[in-house]
């Protein structure tokens, strides 16, 4: 997504503007899309949500799945459009984004300066005359912060998930595109094990606010034959009897 991410400065970025996002043509390669743990219940009614393993940081992410295959996003028009109710906010924040300071702990609000949304000529001042941060600052600032704190809580829920044995692999078969295709890669929580769980345990979830991601993401994982709909030119909003005829 980020070509050319650079701290933004007054001296710098003095004169420079940002366009509003016309069209997502920037991620129309990406087949997943890291999701919070408090976009899961809007993100659920599109996406399927699974989780990543990410062996190096020892923990899960949980993604949106935009396709079936890599270098794909079934969810962008012709004309570069969204086509589905919800976007991603980790799209929205482009062309920003976070950078932790070194040994800090603390960030830095970082601009892509190769994007076509940034110039000189179109588009909202970064910075005023007096080389002051303008409102597109500020709501930027406010915004990624708050990402930074979704991110906070999304990786002590997946800690949680993990530390009590319900991550589970998902392997799935679909028909996309008049092939099968075995989904596979990824995690799934294990929703014998979350019924399992004791009294005490899941009095625990409710009192952390982990009860509906838990759930919206169970019921995210029918999204995926919403992908598979996707490949082979059916329109997600067509009736469930006909995504159902489809599929068979």
């Amino acid at each position: 997504m980020f070509t050319k991410l650079t701290p933004i400065n007054k001296e710098q970025h003095a004169n420079l503007k940002v366009k509003a996002i016309e069209n997502f043509d920037f991620a129309s390669k990406f087949h997943i899309a890291s999701v919070m743990v408090h976009e899961f219940v809007k993100a659920a009614s599109v996406y399927p949500i699974v989780f990543l393993e990410d062996k190096s940081q020892d923990e899960f992410k949980p993604v949106a799945l935009l396709s079936l295959d890599a270098g794909e996003n079934l969810f962008i028009g012709e004309d570069g459009k969204w086509q589905a109710s919800y976007v991603p906010a980790i799209i929205r924040r482009y062309p920003f984004a976070l950078a932790k300071n070194p040994d800090q702990d603390s960030f830095t609000v970082c601009i892509d300066e190769d994007s076509k949304y940034v110039g000189t000529e179109d588009g909202q001042l970064l910075f005023n005359d007096q080389g002051e941060p303008t409102e597109v600052i500020e709501n930027v600032k406010r915004y990624l912060g708050e990402l930074q704190q979704m991110e906070v809580f999304t990786i002590a829920f997946c800690q949680f998930l993990a530390e009590n044995n319900l991550f589970t692999p998902l392997n799935m078969r679909v028909k996309a595109a008049d092939q099968i295709k075995n989904v596979t890669g990824c995690y799934v929580i294990n929703e014998e094990r979350l019924n399992n769980l004791s009294d005490k345990k899941f009095l625990e979830i409710k009192a952390k606010g982990y009860l509906a991601p838990l759930y919206s993401h169970l019921t995210s994982l029918s999204q995926i034959e919403r992908l598979a709909l996707l490949k082979q030119g059916i329109s997600a909003v067509e009736t469930p009897q006909q995504a159902e005829s489809s599929l068979q």
